[in-house]
């Protein structure tokens, strides 16, 4: 394996400097198309050795055929194994709403898709659904990575393994790698942000090395660094419309609270001074006691 040796001052890029990061899906999809990459990585998820895995096939999937009207969308790669076993593999960045929900659809329609109409229910192969996050999606532990399947409630004994879920959360990485296994040394591969990074873990073995070589190849595309720097400005716009929408609907909330403060505090006041009791009042204005108290205790100050 050749590296670049690079003598560029930290802190400066050139345009030959440039580097795609993996967490850009874009990137991730182009890295998966390189088979020796893309055995690396299945059998670090299948947590055997990569001379098991015999061969992979890289699955069409119909995000990428939107992707041109579908800027958003996300980008995943779907493979199968020599003996049927298929691994949809998902590179996202953001929190979406609903994400659990989405994951078991996914994972669902990928098992049942096996079947065709008169075969056996003992055809369907193991489907496990990959997860690589690069936002915190369970803050209550230090755990960068898990895997999920269906167990008893009881005795936790496993009922099937066939589905099965991994979430593997990149901003949970220790600073240093503190574990032999691979499925570490890729996650810490996919969150590197500059050649330093990623050319310290392409020496680490030659699978990850072979990933270093694609990922220098993906960014002297010129048509591949297009497509990944549209990528880039549609999820910018998009944080940045939510941003400003979230920002705009706060100012909105406070005015329109600020006014109808105003308004029931004036109705409150009004009927106090009609002499009504608490309990009458609270129940004109659809209150509590409490709050008509606290809000007559204002009017007498």
């Amino acid at each position: 394996m050749n590296f670049i040796n690079d003598n560029t001052p930290m802190g400066t890029q050139t345009h030959d400097d440039f580097i795609m990061l993996p967490t850009n899906d874009v990137c991730f999809a182009g890295l998966m198309e390189n088979p020796k990459v893309r055995k690396g990585f299945c059998a670090a998820v299948m947590r055997v050795r990569p001379e098991e895995i015999a061969e992979t096939e890289l699955l069409p999937t119909h995000l990428h055929r939107e992707y041109a009207d579908d800027k958003l969308g996300i980008l995943d790669v779907r493979v199968k194994l020599i003996d049927g076993v298929q691994i949809n593999l998902e590179m996202q960045v953001r929190n979406y709403e609903f994400w659990d929900e989405r994951a078991l659809f996914y994972i669902s329609k990928i098992f049942s898709d096996q079947l065709k109409s008169g075969d056996s229910y003992g055809m369907l192969q193991k489907c496990i659904h990959v997860s690589i996050l690069d936002f915190i999606r369970f803050s209550g532990d230090k755990k960068c990575y898990r895997t999920i399947h269906f167990r008893d409630d009881d005795d936790n004994a496993l009922y099937n393994d066939k589905m099965e879920l991994q979430i593997l959360e990149l901003k949970k990485l220790p600073k240093e790698v503190q574990t032999e296994e691979d499925i570490v040394h890729w996650m810490r591969f996919f969150s590197g942000k500059n050649r330093e990074e990623f050319l310290h873990m392409a020496q680490t073995s030659e699978y990850l090395g072979e990933a270093y070589e694609a990922l220098q190849k993906l960014s002297a595309d010129d048509l591949k660094r297009l497509e990944y720097e549209a990528r880039e400005k549609a999820l910018k716009d998009y944080n940045t419309n939510m941003s400003s929408a979230k920002n705009s609907g706060i100012k909105i909330g406070i005015k329109t609270g600020i006014k109808t403060g105003i308004r029931l505090a004036s109705n409150v006041f009004r009927l106090h001074s009609q002499h009504l009791s608490d309990e009458a009042i609270a129940s004109e204005c659809d209150i509590s006691v409490e709050e008509v108290q606290e809000i007559v205790a204002l009017f007498h100050k």
